[in-house]
């Protein structure tokens, strides 16, 4: 088949996909075809040292979270900990250069042992050993850029724990999903942390978590008319002009 036959079929595949969605608000992810909520129905097995005593679940220093002294901030696969994610950064950055050169070559022979004098006259008419070449050049160059961002997003969103690592470190992963008439916003949130950075409230900040990946878009009618249509993007990347 044709390259440009797949192309037409890619196209017409994903016209469909839109029209089934046409008079449809987006669809929310089901909680349970998460990672978060595989990490809670398969925690490990982490039993209190006195589990097998009657007396232990009656006692107020029982080594489980639910304890009334316990130790509440998330620790082990399955717990939940507050993200609190308070983006507030500003750069602006500022370049300039430029470059300036100037040359300039003239050579002539009128005097060389009267080698020129007698040339002279089997030179065609206007020609003449007195300029023999004269050249020069020139070149400038001016250069400026300026850049100016600014980000701001002040968000707190519930993550889980899925894995702790042998060195005891947390890796966390949370969803976020809201819908609003036919727009549908999401925020997802991953990375490390250490459990001695979660603080007595069972909370951290964004800024404490290593490799910290934090996505805050949506799709919907709104998302969905902001975009360029596919014909474009196509013609964006083919066309050299």
């Amino acid at each position: 088949m044709k390259p440009a036959h797949l192309l037409c079929l890619a196209l017409a595949a994903s016209g469909c996909a839109r029209a089934a969605n046409v008079g449809q608000p987006p669809q929310l992810t089901s909680p349970r075809e998460t990672e978060e909520f595989v990490a809670m129905t398969n925690p490990p097995l982490d039993l209190p040292v006195d589990s097998g005593r009657p007396e232990a679940a009656a006692s107020l220093w029982a080594g489980t979270q639910s304890s009334l002294i316990s130790d509440r901030r998330a620790a082990i696969r399955g717990d939940i900990l507050t993200v609190v994610i308070e983006i507030d950064d500003q750069a602006e950055i500022s370049n300039s250069s430029g470059r300036s050169r100037n040359s300039g070559e003239s050579v002539s022979i009128p005097q060389m042992v009267g080698i020129p004098q007698r040339l002279a006259g089997k030179l065609p008419e206007g020609a003449s050993f007195d300029d023999l070449a004269d050249a020069s050049s020139s070149s400038t160059y001016k250069g400026s850029g300026n850049i100016s961002r600014r980000d701001k997003l002040t968000l707190r969103v519930a993550a889980t724990v899925v894995d702790r690592l042998p060195n005891g470190t947390l890796q966390i992963e949370g969803t976020q999903e809201v819908r609003v008439n036919f727009e549908l916003r999401e925020l997802t949130v991953s990375g490390f942390v250490r459990p001695g950075d979660i603080d007595r409230n069972n909370e951290i900040a964004y800024d404490r978590i290593a490799g910290a990946r934090i996505s805050y878009g949506g799709r919907g009618q709104i998302t969905d008319v902001q975009q360029p249509r596919y014909g474009q993007q196509i013609a964006d990347i083919l066309l050299p002009y």
